[in-house]
């Protein structure tokens, strides 16, 4: 088929990638311009952008998808349809029109539940015990449209959002090619407006946390907000983020460093093992290895 991708993150990667293995005409790829980065602040594309060009694809990086002049080069690319994975435009109505089977979304939930932008983190900020990936039909409202093919996945009581992340972009990499290679013979089936929730985006204030919450809350939290922005708090008068942690038994005060292996602390609540975690300006390491350089001890304060 003729097909346009348009998607912006790491998570949209791999579905490109697979369409291009599948042998798809891929006959331009739309991401979001480049974005100041790093230490020089110097533009980067997206990884979208930079693994078309490795691929040797067109790439356009238009600001907006509203006027005319765009819309008529998005449908002289007379594509059979559009692929469409976290993009981060919105498509007006002649975009979702041109191409010949119209648009098509890979959204990383188990549609209406996590409509939006940060569909992943919420469903583990949640304690949701299952998400999965869809294949939706688009229209103009925020992941209304209806759905064409869905596959689920467990979440286990210590995935990270990082994890999730990876193998969803894998799923939804193989429900788009098996989408495109059954287009004609699939039935779209409508959400409905049950159980709908939407994902709202991660705002950086989240991630300070608060030890009294309890030791589920606390654990959804942590692996949520992994690795970005990263669940944190203050050690030492310096900031330590929370990578990945797990509920166990260990009754203590709040943030007190209970005597058993690993890096356990209470909650008021229950225990929970921190995993692993990053102190500022060092690389990722485990509890152990932070409780043994920190020399902390049973009864010591993990925040400050």
């Amino acid at each position: 088929m003729r097909v346009i991708f348009m998607g912006t993150p790491d998570f949209a990667v791999p579905v490109l990638e697979a369409l291009h293995e599948a042998g798809h005409e891929i006959v331009a790829v739309y991401s979001q311009p480049p974005r100041p980065a790093g230490r020089g602040k110097k533009d980067r594309p997206s990884p979208v952008q930079a693994r078309a060009e490795a691929l040797g694809l067109e790439v356009r990086t238009p600001r907006s998808l509203k006027g005319e002049d765009v819309q008529a080069d998005f449908a002289a690319l007379k594509a059979d349809i559009a692929v469409v994975v976290a993009y981060g435009l919105l498509l007006p109505q002649p975009v979702l029109d041109a191409p010949l089977h119209g648009c098509l979304n890979v959204h990383a939930s188990l549609l209406p539940r996590w409509r939006g932008a940060a569909p992943i983190h919420r469903a583990v900020m949640a304690g949701d015990r299952r998400t999965g990936v869809c294949i939706m039909s688009m229209e103009t409202g925020l992941d209304t449209g209806p759905v064409l093919l869905r596959e689920a996945t467990d979440i286990g009581p210590t995935d990270t959002t990082g994890d999730l992340h990876d193998r969803l972009s894998r799923m939804g990499a193989r429900l788009a090619v098996d989408a495109l290679a059954q287009i004609a013979q699939l039935s779209p089936v409508g959400q409905g407006e049950d159980g709908v929730i939407y994902a709202a985006k991660i705002d950086k204030a989240e991630a300070r946390t608060d030890l009294s919450w309890g030791a589920e809350t606390l654990v959804r939290h942590i692996n949520g907000l992994s690795p970005f922005p990263g669940a944190w708090v203050e050690h030492d008068a310096a900031r330590l983020k929370l990578l990945r942690a797990r509920v166990v038994d260990g009754p203590g005060a709040v943030g007190e460093v209970l005597d058993a292996p690993g890096l356990v602390i209470g909650t008021g609540d229950g225990g929970v093992e921190l995993l692993e975690v990053q102190p500022g300006g060092k690389s990722a390491m485990t509890g152990q290895e932070y409780r043994n350089g920190a020399r902390l001890a049973p009864g010591d304060r993990l925040a400050d």
